[in-house]
C-alpha cells in the first residue's frame, strides 16, 4: 500500500502522516490497522484522500474516534471504480471482520420468523434467521421473540398444528401435554386423519399469508356443520377459535391492507440518534425496534447520512431478506447506489420511498412517534452514563492519560467448583454492548480455583481479541497480578489500564476499593460517579456469569441424575427423556407410567423411581 512502509528509521506517525497525504481522490474503501495488523475500522468514501485525513483533524471531539485515532498504526485502501462498489465491499468487509470501532448495531441478532415444515404432518415453529431450517415456508420477520411467540401461541389454539421435534413426534406412544390442553391433535398417535390436519396446515397458511376471512368462513361452516350433527362441544371449540379471530381482527383493523415494507424513522438530539425499525408484512404491522446507532463520526453528518449507514448494516447484518419497500424518514442522497447493492445481494430490488400517503404515511408516522419517545427516554439514560464516564476519566487522570471508552469486565462464577463459567462484558460511551458479550467454559483446573479460571479466560479472550481501554477485574491484588502475568506473557501488559475492584470492608456495596499495578488502590466516596460505573460494570458481569453457570450446573445435574441409575444405559436413558419430553415431566411420572416405556420393566421401572424421588 504504501512506499513508506518498509522504512524503520522513519516514525509509526510520521510513516502513517505520509501514507494519509499520498492517498488517491477516488472512491474506495478504507482499512484502519492496529499495532499487531488487525483491523479495527472500515470505512468507505467517495474521496478516499478527503475521508481519512479527516479522522486526523485537530478538531475531532467525538471520543469513541479520539479513541480509534490512538491505535492507528497504518492504513490500507481498496479503490472502486464506483461509489455502488464501494458500498457493498464495506458492508461485506464489516461482516466478515467486524472490526471493534465498526459495528454500528449492538444487538445484531437475526429477526424471528414463524416457520412451517414440508413433513408428512407438518409443523410449526419459530427459530432465528431463515438459514435455521432447510425447507418450509417462513412467514415474518418479527422484531421482537414476544410477538413471535405470541403469534404461535394463537396459531396452536387456532389450528392445533404440533410444534414438536420430528424426533419427539416420531417416538411418541401416547398424546403429549399439548393434546390434553387443545394446542395439538396428536397426529403423532394417529388420532387425527391426515386429510383433516392438512385441512388445518392450510388454514394456518392463509392466515399466516392474513386471508383471515378465509379462516373465518371456514370455521363457521364447521361450526354449523358441527350444530346440525348435535356435536355441541365440537360447535363451541370452533365459536372459540371464531372469537379469536375477531379479536385479533379488530386489534389489527387499521392495518389490515396489503403491501410489506420496513419502515425507518431517525430522531436525533443533544449528539444522540436512534432509529426505529417498523416491519409491515402482509398488510400488517407485526412490531418495531429502536437502535441506537454508535458507528465513528469523522465529520458532522447529516440525519440522511446517518440514516443510509443505518439502513445498509441493518440488511447486512440483521435482516435475512429485503421487502419490496423501504419508508424512511428522510429523502436519501445515495437511494440509487443503496438500492443496487441490496439488489446484489438479494437477489431483489426494493424501492426506497420517502414521501408516501395514506395507510404507509401511518406506517412512517408510527415509526417517527416511536423513534421520539426512545430518544427521551435514552437521553435521560445518556445523561447519567455520560456523568459516569467524565467522572471516571477524571479520577484516572493522574493514572493514564488515554481516553476511556470501552470497558471489559470479567467474573467467574461456580458452585463449590462446579460447572465453573467465566464471563466478560462490555461497556463503552454507548452503554452495554451486549452484542460482545462473551462466555467461557472452564476446563482442566482445580474445582474452585478462581486463580486458574481467571489465567485461563484472559488468556483464551486475549490472544486473538485486542485489548479494551480499561480492563476490569472482579477481584482484589491476587486477581489483578493473575492479569498482569497473563499480559506480560502475551507482550500486552502496555496495551491497556488495568483495574481491580474489590469488596471493601463487610463486603458492602458503597465500599470498593480500586487496585492498579503501579500505583496505589484508589478509595472513592460510595456517592462519587465514577465508583457507580465500575460497580454497575461489576455487577453485570456476575449478572451475566451466574446466569450461565446455573444453567450449565442445572442442565449437568439433571442428566446426571439418570446416569448414576444401574440398567440404565445411553439408549434408554434417551428412551425415557422422548417417552416423557424432559426430566421435570419424568420426575412426575409413577411406577407404573415408567413401566410403560419401551425397554423398561417393572423391577428396573421401581429403580428408576426411588433413585429419582429418593
Amino acid at each position: 500500500m504504501s512506499d513508506f512502509s518498509n522504512n524503520d528509521t522513519m516514525s509509526s506517525k510520521q510513516r502513517l502522516k505520509e501514507t494519509v497525504k499520498s492517498l488517491p481522490n477516488l472512491p474506495g474503501v478504507y482499512k484502519m490497522l492496529g499495532k499487531s495488523g488487525e483491523i479495527l475500522y472500515v470505512g468507505k468514501a467517495k474521496s478516499l484522500k478527503n475521508r481519512v485525513s479527516s479522522y486526523f483533524a485537530k478538531t475531532i471531539e467525538h471520543p469513541k474516534t479520539q479513541a480509534l485515532v490512538q491505535r492507528i498504526c497504518d492504513v490500507e485502501i481498496i479503490i472502486t471504480r464506483s461509489e455502488t462498489e464501494a458500498l457493498l465491499l464495506e458492508q461485506n468487509l464489516i461482516k466478515n471482520h467486524r472490526p471493534p470501532y465498526n459495528v454500528i448495531l449492538r444487538d445484531d441478532k437475526s429477526y424471528l420468523y414463524v416457520f412451517v415444515s414440508t413433513d408428512k404432518f407438518p409443523r410449526l415453529s419459530f427459530g432465528r434467521g431463515k438459514g435455521n431450517h432447510t425447507q418450509g415456508r417462513f412467514f415474518g420477520p418479527y422484531p421482537s421473540a414476544h410477538g413471535a411467540k405470541q403469534s404461535l401461541q394463537l396459531m396452536q389454539k387456532l389450528f392445533m398444528i404440533r410444534n414438536c421435534t420430528n424426533s419427539f413426534f416420531a417416538a411418541r406412544k401416547r398424546p403429549c401435554l399439548e393434546y390434553q390442553i387443545k394446542r395439538c391433535k396428536a397426529p403423532c398417535v394417529g388420532l387425527v386423519s391426515h386429510e383433516e390436519y392438512s385441512q388445518d396446515v392450510q388454514a394456518a397458511l392463509g392466515f399466516l399469508q392474513g386471508n383471515s376471512d378465509q379462516v373465518q368462513q371456514m370455521l363457521v361452516q364447521k361450526m354449523e356443520q358441527a350444530a346440525q350433527n348435535l356435536n355441541f362441544e365440537q360447535a363451541v371449540f370452533y365459536r372459540d377459535r371464531l372469537t379469536m379471530i375477531s379479536e385479533l381482527q379488530a386489534q389489527q383493523a387499521v392495518f389490515r391492507l396489503e403491501g410489506e415494507a420496513d419502515v425507518f424513522a431517525i430522531s436525533e438530539m443533544a449528539g444522540t440518534s436512534v432509529i426505529h425499525v417498523l416491519t409491515v408484512r402482509g398488510g400488517q404491522v407485526l412490531g418495531g425496534k429502536n437502535y441506537f446507532p454508535d458507528g465513528i463520526a469523522p465529520d458532522a453528518k447529516s440525519r440522511a447520512e446517518r440514516l443510509s449507514e443505518f439502513l445498509l448494516s441493518f440488511y447486512f447484518q440483521v435482516s435475512d431478506d429485503v421487502p419490496s419497500e423501504i419508508i424512511v424518514s428522510d429523502e436519501l442522497d445515495e437511494v440509487m447506489a443503496i438500492e443496487s447493492v441490496l439488489m446484489q445481494e438479494f437477489a431483489k430490488k426494493p424501492q426506497i420511498k420517502h414521501r408516501v400517503q395514506k395507510h404507509r404515511k401511518e406506517w412512517l408516522d408510527i415509526a417517527k412517534l416511536n423513534a421520539d419517545n426512545a430518544l427521551k427516554t435514552q437521553l435521560k439514560d445518556q445523561r447519567e452514563l455520560h456523568a459516569r464516564f467524565t467522572a471516571l476519566q477524571s479520577v484516572l487522570s493522574s493514572v493514564t492519560s488515554n481516553i476511556i471508552n470501552r470497558i471489559e469486565c470479567f467474573d467467574i462464577s461456580h458452585t463449590m467448583g462446579e460447572a465453573a463459567i467465566g464471563s466478560c462484558v462490555v461497556f463503552d460511551q454507548g452503554g452495554m454492548r451486549k452484542r460482545d458479550y462473551r462466555q467461557y467454559a472452564i476446563h482442566d483446573i482445580t474445582g474452585g480455583d478462581d486463580y486458574a479460571a481467571m489465567r485461563q479466560v484472559l488468556g483464551r479472550r486475549y490472544a486473538k481479541n485486542p485489548l479494551p481501554d480499561l480492563l476490569l477485574i472482579d477481584g482484589g491484588k491476587g486477581q489483578l497480578n493473575i492479569a498482569k502475568e497473563v499480559l506480560m506473557e502475551l507482550g500486552k501488559l502496555d496495551e491497556t489500564l488495568l483495574v481491580s475492584v474489590a469488596k471493601g470492608e463487610g463486603r458492602k456495596a458503597g465500599l470498593e476499593v480500586l487496585h492498579f499495578i503501579e500505583h496505589e488502590p484508589m478509595d472513592l466516596p460510595a456517592d462519587h460517579k465514577a465508583l457507580h460505573l465500575m460497580m454497575q460494570v461489576r455487577d453485570e458481569a456476575h449478572r451475566f456469569a451466574i446466569t450461565a453457570h446455573r444453567k450449565k450446573r442445572d442442565k449437568k445435574r439433571s442428566s446426571s441424575v439418570l446416569e448414576v441409575i444401574p440398567g440404565l444405559g445411553q439408549k434408554r436413558r434417551r428412551d425415557l427423556l422422548n417417552h416423557f419430553g424432559g426430566i421435570g415431566q419424568l420426575l412426575g411420572a409413577s411406577e407404573e407410567q415408567i413401566a410403560q416405556v419401551k425397554g423398561i420393566g417393572k423391577v428396573l421401572a421401581g429403580t428408576i423411581y426411588k433413585s429419582l424421588h429418593e
